[in-house]
């Protein structure tokens, strides 16, 4: 699931608790006992990560399925 896997609209967004702009940047997901590093939107400063429905409900419910089945 490398990649950058922001869109432009997601970079409008603020983080609620300490009112900056997103910014893309690596983050590291954790899932089974796997690591997975994409970069999508986070706060630069609490480093909280805006995942989408989008994202959600495709390519991670497809790389989830996969980590299941093996």
């Amino acid at each position: 699931m490398n990649g950058d896997y922001s869109r432009p609209e997601d970079l409008a967004w603020k983080c609620r608790r300490c009112d900056v702009n997103l910014v893309v940047g690596p983050a590291v997901l954790t899932y089974m006992g796997n690591r997975i590093t994409a970069d999508l939107p986070q706060c630069p400063v609490c480093g909280f990560v805006m995942i989408s429905e989008e994202l959600a409900l495709g390519k991670m419910a497809e790389v989830e399925q996969i980590l299941e089945d093996k």
